[in-house]
């Protein structure tokens, strides 16, 4: 009972400072160390060797992601070129299909590589103006955006370049595209129904007379605003999705590259080509979506802002990895107490839905991501943990990691959007709203997303697919 009161003291607490504004970077290793503390485990070897060597491999991991994207996506920003393709599709669809075209929007600028950090600054203008003119609830807003970015265009859709996806391909030697049938079905079922929530309750909100309402913070002002042809913006993205198909699925890697690499024995250095095919082809894809961003930004953006661009793409990379690796790093040490093995010690004799490794992952994926409110700083900790036993239990049943990767990278996305999510959390200071008026709709998709978990089991199970 204390081992568990610690956990849940520690997880209470960093959930009110991540509300409060403060930064979990900071105070992250604090109440990780304070709930090693309530359970016996020595404080500085807690920190330095097991808290910063698991931040230090997931920095190691997936930096060159981060960083890239950062910078990707403030350049489509700050040229206009995301703001471009979301006016268009927004506004080609008009005030009548305000949800709908707010979702897809966020969904392409997502699928095609952009930081759902910048979707959120690229999107909200235009859907807060379709809103207003719609007279639907500005409230619905962060919830709309949820569902085009957070939900299937992050982890279901196979190919999608977001980081939720390149985890699982480093742990089960798989590809971005792995479970496509899967994926595919659940990115359809998830937009489906969160389009259905949605619609009801824009509908209820125009049943009991409620509008778009007063509201002074963050209101966009678009008059004026010169935005380059979203024909020409598209082609960063396309350029992406396609060399980032190129380098999984064409391209013919050359298993021996790393020979070099493995004769050094360097500590956190990869052992198979396998493991990074997707990484590499990642970050070649969008250096080539930088590059092609810059040429067309050369011509609309004034003079400085492409080094302004990168500059803070850079530091904004930096900001955000440590936020996740923190994350990381408080999980992992969750993870390493006596309480919570008990806890996982039964999840993993689950076998619901056949004799399959399925709902144990599920189930273990999803505590974790809500632990440390990270998909990608969840999974990453899951698997490192029991990415292995899984592997060995699905070839028990001849069970393909392919189905491995996309039932992780889909089991991400469901309690990592807790109210100390640091994405919903930006989401709600640039729609200038608070938890109180949108986070209930956001939970419904949240809610909704863990469905999917169970859909895609029972998916598995039925057709009987391995």
């Amino acid at each position: 009972m204390l081992e568990a009161l610690g956990i849940t003291a520690s997880l209470a607490l960093l959930i009110y400072f991540a509300y409060r504004g403060y930064s979990v970077i900071v105070f992250a290793p604090i109440f990780a160390l304070l709930a090693a503390l309530t359970q016996g485990l020595p404080l500085m070897p807690t920190y330095t060797e097991l808290f910063m060597v698991k931040a230090a491999v997931y920095v190691k991991n997936f930096f060159p992601i981060f960083l890239l994207g950062a910078v990707f996506g403030k350049i489509m920003e700050e040229s206009g070129m995301a703001k471009s393709i979301a006016s268009a599709l927004i506004r080609s669809l008009g005030p009548r299909r305000a949800v709908l075209s707010t979702v897809l929007s966020a969904a392409l600028l997502t699928y095609g590589g952009v930081s759902m950090f910048v979707v959120v600054f690229a999107v909200y203008p235009f859907a807060a103006a379709l809103f207003r003119e719609a007279d639907i609830p500005k409230k619905l807003i962060p919830a709309t955006i949820v569902l085009g970015a957070f939900t299937f265009t992050m982890d279901s859709l196979p190919g999608s370049p977001q980081i939720q996806n390149i985890i699982p391909s480093k742990f089960f030697g798989t590809t971005i595209y792995a479970g496509p049938y899967l994926g595919i079905f659940i990115a359809l079922v998830m937009f489906a129904t969160g389009m259905l929530w949605l619609t009801h309750r824009v509908n209820k909100a125009r049943a009991n007379g409620e509008g778009y309402g007063d509201h002074t913070l963050n209101e966009p002002q678009l008059a004026n605003l010169k935005l380059p042809s979203w024909r020409i913006s598209l082609l960063p993205l396309v350029a992406v999705l396609v060399i980032n198909y190129i380098g999984n699925k064409v391209v013919e890697w050359d298993p021996d590259m790393l020979n070099l690499i493995i004769d050094m024995h360097l500590p956190l250095a990869a052992t198979s080509i396998k493991t990074v095919i997707s990484t590499w082809s990642l970050i070649i894809a969008v250096t080539v979506g930088i590059a092609i961003a810059c040429s067309v930004g050369f011509f609309t953006m004034p003079k400085g802002s492409m080094s302004k661009a990168i500059n803070l793409g850079a530091v904004g990379s930096l900001l955000a990895i440590m936020n996740v690796a923190s994350e990381v790093g408080y999980g992992n040490v969750i993870a390493a107490l006596p309480g919570f093995k008990s806890i996982i010690s039964g999840v993993m004799a689950m076998n619901i839905g056949g004799d399959n490794p399925l709902t144990s992952m599920a189930v273990t994926i999803n505590i974790i991501c809500g632990i440390t409110a990270s998909a990608s700083g969840g999974v990453s900790i899951a698997l490192d943990l029991f990415s292995t036993m899984w592997m060995d239990w699905a070839a028990a049943v001849n069970m393909s990691p392919e189905i491995l990767h996309r039932f992780a990278s889909i089991a991400s996305g469901g309690f990592d959007t807790g109210p100390h999510n640091g994405a919903i959390i930006t989401l709600l200071a640039v729609c200038g709203l608070t938890h109180k008026q949108s986070y209930p709709d956001i939970f419904a998709i949240t809610l909704l997303k863990v469905l999917m978990v169970g859909i895609a089991l029972v998916f598995v199970s039925v057709l009987g697919i391995a």
